[in-house]
């Protein structure tokens, strides 16, 4: 009984370090000290005669038997989790951390509220980050439910549709006036229109900026950047000091005297938002306990 335990703890402190990509931060999740996390590592190494992490300039990186014990020992905790979910069923609340990241959370602000008020035991992490760098998070196991535009059908993902919201032109108050352009019917601009202006692009993984190219590229018309930023709020700063047009999403920008949404003449021009999880990760308590709640407010809104 001894060697299981002891292989267990040298289990977790190896998962817990793939998993925060570290010693340091491993340690600080787990409450334990570096060396003594270090140590279990090493152990489990030295008693199987595998390498399982690179390490240099205080970095570590896993090696190929690293990432395939990092798959191996990813379903055994999940597994735990439902175990000890199982067992402790006759409790109607479910307890933990749930790690969301989103493109925009405009979408599931409502179904948040909701969710916090059923389970005031658990805690919401809650960040940002483009389409991209959603499905890449979820895949390292450092967020359990994200928020994102699907572009293509992901196999290892299990996701459900949010809605969808048109994508819109962001200008400053009076900025059109400045290059004596008006609004068409309907109070849309088009592509032509855009392309005689200054435009703010954001970063590349912006499923928004990669739909109004790919429209416009459909009407011929080519747009190009006088600037290019990393993130939203930063493209939505530039646009409110009058630099440029941006493009959002129309849910994602709430009210604003200093900004201006316009429509943009393309049919179809908008961006269906798609709630997700790794699919073989469902079954995690505080990720089933999220998923039934979408349900749930589907089934009331309908």
């Amino acid at each position: 009984m001894g060697s299981i335990s002891m292989r267990y703890t040298q289990l977790k402190a190896f998962y817990h370090v793939a998993r925060h990509n570290g010693f340091s931060r491993a340690a600080k999740y787990l409450n334990q000290s570096q060396p003594s996390l270090s140590d279990h590592v090493r152990q489990l190494e030295r008693d199987h005669d595998v390498l399982l992490f690179n390490r240099a300039n205080r970095k570590v990186v896993l090696t190929a038997a690293g990432e395939e014990l990092f798959r191996l020992t990813q379903h055994f905790f999940d597994a735990q989790e439902g175990v000890a979910e199982f067992l402790d069923e006759s409790r109607k609340t479910t307890h933990g951390r749930l790690r969301i990241i989103a493109d925009s959370p405009a979408h599931i602000t409502s179904l948040l509220k909701q969710f916090a008020k059923d389970h005031p035991d658990v805690t919401i992490d809650l960040r940002t980050g483009n389409s991209a760098k959603v499905v890449e998070t979820l895949r390292n196991y450092e967020a359990e439910i994200g928020i994102f535009v699907a572009g293509t059908v992901e196999r290892d993902l299990y996701t459900k549709a949010l809605g969808a919201a048109p994508i819109v032109a962001l200008s400053a108050s009076g900025f059109l006036d400045q290059y004596g352009i008006e609004k068409r019917a309907g109070g849309m601009l088009t592509f032509a229109d855009l392309k005689q202006l200054p435009l703010i692009f954001r970063e590349a993984g912006s499923q928004t900026q990669s739909r109004v190219l790919d429209a416009a590229r459909a009407r011929g018309i080519k747009l190009t950047s006088t600037f290019v930023v990393e993130g939203r709020e930063t493209m939505r700063d530039l646009v409110a000091e009058g630099l440029g047009i941006g493009f959002a999403s129309a849910v994602e920008i709430g009210a604003d005297s200093q900004l201006e949404k316009i429509l943009i003449a393309h049919e179809g021009l908008e961006m269906p938002e798609t709630l997700a999880c790794l699919a073989k990760r469902q079954n995690v308590p505080v990720v089933k306990a999220f998923l039934a709640s979408i349900d749930a407010s589907s089934k009331v809104s309908t």
